[in-house]
Parts: C-alpha cells; structure tokens; sequence
C-alpha cells in the first residue's frame, strides 16, 4: 500500500502576536504607503468595523488590513467624538480620514484581481464594502477553509480558529463595547481602544490562511473550497443584498387572525382541562394533564415538573386526548405569530421596503445552507398558516415570482449511490416513486393505488435517508411499532441495496472518521465510535450525511451558474430554501427565465459526477411565494 500520504505541511513558524506594533492610518500618505506594501505582497487580510450585525444597516466605522506578521494596520472612519448632542448629531472624533477620501484611495487594490483578499467570513465585508460601491474581488475566506477541511469536527468562528490554530487568544468584543442592554456600538469605542482590536482581527485572519490554506490539498478537499465553497460568496451576497418584498399590512392582518384563533384555542383549553391555567407555562399544563386529569406517562425532570414537550403531547393526542392536541396547536400558531408574522414586520429594512436574510454557508456540516436574521427556511410549507405566510411574499409591480425545485433530489441520490435498479429505472420513467415502492411492498398495483398506502410507502422512503427506527415510522404513521418494523424489514429485503449502502458507509465512517459525497466534500463523524445512546445517532448521521450533502454540493453548483444563465434577463435570485431556488422576474420573461434555470439546475451534477437518475426541476409562478410554488 505504501506510505500513507503526509498529513499537511509544515505549520510555519511565526513570531507571536505583538499588538503594540500595529499602525493607525489617519492620512493619505500613511494609507498609501500601504496600499504599496499590499500590491507588493499579492495578498492582504481585511477586516471592516461597523455599528451592527445586520450588513444592510450598519455604517462602516473602520477598516483594519495585516499583509503578515507583525504587519497589521486600521483605518479608521467613522468613530464619534463624545456622546453627541441633544439632537443626536454626532461630532467625529480628531484624526481621521473622511470616509469617501480613503474608500477612493483604496478602491483600485480592493478590486485589483491580482491582489487576493483574505477575510473571516468575508460575505459581510464584501456586502458593506458593496454598500460603498467596492466590489471586493477575489477573496478566500479563512472559515470556509476550515469549513472544508473540518465540517462536522468543530465551529469556525475566528476566536475559536485563533486558540485551536494559533493558540492565541483574541481581545474580546465585550471588552471593547460591553454586553446586553448597556452595550455600545463600535463608533462609541475611543480609535486608541478599537485599533489594536481591528488590527488583531486581520493579523489573526492572515495568519489563519496562511497555516490552513496549504493543508486544502493534503486533505484532497481543495476542488470542495475551489469550486463549491468560494464561489458562492458573491452569489449569496447578491442575493442577501437583493432581498425580498414583504406585505406588511398582510402579516399585521396575519398576526390578528392567529391572536384570535389562540384565544379561541385557550378558551377551548380551558374548558376542557375545567378552569384557566397558563397555556404557555409548561409546568402548569403539565400539572393539568398529570395531576388534575389523571394521564397516564406523566414524566418529571430534574426540576420536579412534568416533561410537557411535542413528543410527550404528540403521544398523548395519538391516544385521543383531545387537550395536548388543542395545546400542540396553540403552540403551532404561537410559534408563526411570534417567529413569522410579528417579527417579519420588524424586519424589513425602512430603505428598501424589503425583508434581507444572511445565509450562513458553514452552518451544517453537510453543506446545507442556513438562513438567519430572519431565517426563512422554516415556514411550514404543508399547513394553510405556513402558506398564509408565504402570501405575505411578493413580487413587485410588473413582476411575478418564480420557484424552481428539485423533485426528490435526495431519493434520485440515493438510488445512484445504493445502485437500485428498480429505483433507477422508475425514475428514468418518470414513475411515481412512492407509489413504486407502496406497489413493491405491499404487493399491490400502482393504477388506482389507495393514497394511504402510498402515504405510508413515502414515510418510509424519506424515512430510510434518514436512518429512522420503528419506533419513529410508527410514531409518524400512528401505527403500532411492530407493524413498522415489519415495514422497514420489507423495505430492506425489496431492495437490499439500500442496507448494503447503509453498512458500507458506516464501515466507512469508522475507519476514516469522516463520510464524503459524491463531490468529495468530507463530513468528519467524531462520535461514530461512541457506545451507547450516541452510536445509533452518529451512524444515522453518517448514512444520511453523504445523500444530504450531495444533494446541497448540487444546489450550489447550481446557485453558482446561475447568475451567468440570467445575465441579460430582467430576473434576480432572491431565496434558496433547500431544495428550491426563488426568483423576481419581469412578467415578459419569465418563460425565458425558467428554461435557463432549469438547464443549469438539471445539469448542475455535470461535468464532475455522471448520475445514473435525472435530476427533474418543478416550476412554478404567482403573484407571491405561496402561489408560485
């Protein structure tokens, strides 16, 4: 077999930080003579201070670059002198560079495409760069390099990368602007107390790419940060910047009607337990269910109240207890009024009438996206509220919205990797799937098949990705739990395959301690060799990981086309929820709009992984997202 390959390179042995060499630019002069010394070295690490998280409000404050050890600069721009007056004006504090001076002295090495960019995270200083008019090309970005090397092992977060990495610890943030209620925005922070801080930042990032830039190709995960991670930057940074159209006044509508039927629900609550208690307390609505109605599988916890979770209530009103099923959905509404339609109204942004998501590209170690701030993947999308919702998502005058979602990505996935020939041929065919696997096990035909079978047929599809046991099929089937082993021993004798797959990718994940989809992207399964309640958990994790994350390497791919096959189209990419890409499109073209999508979507496996089933890509369009999906 010979030698194993070497583990990494060198890690290249630097001074230690030294926070009392760093530079403040407060002149021209100052910043030009950097701006020389970053065109010399090719590279530079770039940091932006600004007065909040959210990318679309906040103002920039200041700029820090690191260009190597030792080598660290800010610039400051925009802090204040004192607390400002009664009218809220602020003073700028002495000695700084007018904010338009040093942008336009620093543009041209900003955009230069043969000076590299480093960032942490570098998505939000490219979308306030963006905000100013810079576009920030080209960059690497130091947490999706870990993320490529280290998905599922660690976060990657800087201050977390700096002492695992370097083993240094980085200034605090608190230190600098306090915390909760008292905290103040960085521009209240004094230059001589925010310089050191911004400048560790980029010196910190600088060093980070340079000890784990090099290990991407000893770790073979170089084409994963090359072509899926990288490029997709700017892609979601368009589309976070893009935004979309909420109606106000029909979410405020929204709110009123779900106040109302939780009043109604209550009312009903309270009736049926014989008096008023806190429905929202779940130590109350435990002691109604257990103490003064006699349930049966009360559980108390640490604290001495009753478990009064989903499953606990779900369980209950499987066994026909009609108050748990009333309370799980008064939580359901609570949840939509409080995540959705109150909160949405907050969060669109009074410049553009619309509301931003940030997408957080290394959140799951499979490569999915998260979206945050307001997170718009979760509206449910099977219940009337969760598409009342959606009716709140519109289009703009003249144009309409357009979805584009992959039909069962993760089954087509799975009968490639499992090689299921029956599986492969009936999506070849266009066959309904779940109505084929109903047909095989269940032994009846698939013409005028009863939608029950069928139903029960899709629960274990979907169910078998994700590793589920018989005790969670007949949870969601509300059938007894042998009645679905039985249905699960079926499935794996049907297609034997697919238990084939499972074994060899846990046999895998135990030898190699990661899991890989089919476009190399590796997902780290620390826990694979736990014993215990965390085994059957890791193994789950890793059968699913590699279908899930091929089916996410997928969607990028896509996503990262896609601005190429519009161009010249009046059309925009606004929203990517999982498996579904949501467009604003001007009503003459949307026709057009949807055939160069859908090639690109339809071929996004291509030219790295020939599957042996056809992506197929429903569309759809409407006046908002709940007509057009």
């Amino acid at each position: 077999a010979g030698d194993p390959p070497p583990q990494g390179p060198a890690t290249p042995d630097l001074p230690p930080i030294d926070r009392s060499r760093y530079a403040i630019l407060r002149e021209a002069a100052a910043l030009e003579a950097w701006i020389a010394r970053i065109r010399e070295r090719g590279a530079v690490a770039v940091d932006t201070e600004t007065t909040s998280l959210d990318e679309m409000r906040a103002r920039l404050v200041g700029i820090s670059l690191a260009t190597g050890p030792g080598e660290a600069a800010y610039i400051p721009l925009g802090h204040a002198a004192g607390a400002g007056d009664l009218f809220g004006a602020e003073a700028r504090a002495e000695g700084q560079m007018p904010l338009e001076e040093a942008l336009a002295l620093f543009r041209p090495v900003l955009e230069d495409p043969s000076v590299l960019k480093i960032g942490q995270n570098v998505k939000y200083d490219a979308k306030i760069l963006a905000r100013h008019g810079i576009a920030l090309a080209p960059i690497d970005d130091t947490m999706l390099i870990s993320y490529a090397l280290h998905a599922g092992l660690h976060g990657h977060g800087m201050d977390y990368l700096s002492e695992t990495y370097l083993g240094h610890a980085c200034i605090p943030i608190k230190s600098l602007i306090g915390s909760g209620k008292a905290a103040r925005t960085f521009d209240r922070v004094p230059v001589e107390e925010a310089a050191p801080y911004a400048a560790e930042d980029a010196e910190v990032t600088w060093r980070l790419w340079r000890m784990l830039k090099p290990r991407l190709p000893f770790a073979r995960v170089t084409r994963v940060y090359e072509t899926l991670e990288r490029p997709l930057v700017p892609v979601l940074a368009e589309m976070e910047m893009a935004g979309i159209r909420v109606d106000r006044a029909r979410l405020s509508r929204l709110s009123g009607d779900f106040a109302q039927k939780m009043a109604g629900l209550e009312a009903e609550i309270h009736g049926l337990a014989g008096g008023k208690f806190n429905v929202g307390s779940p130590k109350q609505l435990g002691e109604v269910l257990f103490d003064q109605m006699g349930l049966e599988g009360g559980r108390k916890g640490k604290t001495g109240a009753y478990a009064t979770g989903a499953d606990v209530l779900e369980d209950l009103a499987a066994r026909g207890h009609e108050l748990p099923a009333r309370v799980l959905d008064w939580r359901q509404l609570s949840k939509l009024k409080s995540t959705y339609t109150d909160t949405l109204q907050e969060a669109i942004n009074p410049e553009t009438g619309r509301v931003h998501t940030s997408y957080v590209i290394s959140g799951a170690a499979t490569g999915r996206l998260a979206s945050t701030d307001p997170n718009l993947q979760n509206i449910p999308v099977r219940t009337e509220e969760g598409r009342r919702i959606r009716e709140a998502f519109v289009a703009e005058a003249g144009n309409v919205l357009v979805s584009l979602d992959y039909s069962q990505i993760e089954l087509r996935i799975l009968a490639h990797v499992a090689d299921i020939p029956a599986l492969k041929a009936a999506f070849a065919e266009g066959i309904d799937i779940h109505a084929l696997t109903a047909s095989q096990m269940f032994g009846v035909p698939i013409e005028g098949m009863d939608p029950m079978v069928r139903r029960q047929a899709k629960a274990i599809n979907f169910g078998v990705i994700y590793g589920i046991s018989a005790f969670g099929l007949a949870n969601n089937l509300r059938i007894p739990r042998e009645e679905a082993k039985k249905f699960i021993d079926t499935y794996f004798e049907r297609f034997p395959g697919i238990r084939e797959y499972m074994d060899a990718t846990v046999a895998f994940a135990k030898e190699h301690g990661h899991v890989e989809t089919l476009f190399g992207r590796r997902i780290h399964t620390p826990e694979i060799n736990a014993r215990g309640p965390h085994a059957g958990f890791a193994s789950r994790a890793a059968i699913n990981a590699p279908i899930q994350g091929s089916a996410a390497d997928i969607i990028r791919r896509a996503m990262i086309r896609v601005p190429e096959a519009i161009r010249g189209l009046p059309a925009r990419m606004l929203l990517q929820v999982h498996d579904e890409l949501l467009f604003e499109v001007e009503e003459g073209a949307v026709e057009a709009t949807i055939a160069a999508v859908r090639g690109v979507m339809e071929r996004a496996a291509a030219p790295a992984v020939h599957l042996d089933v056809p992506l197929v890509v429903d569309a759809g369009q409407g006046p908002n997202w709940a007509a057009a999906h």
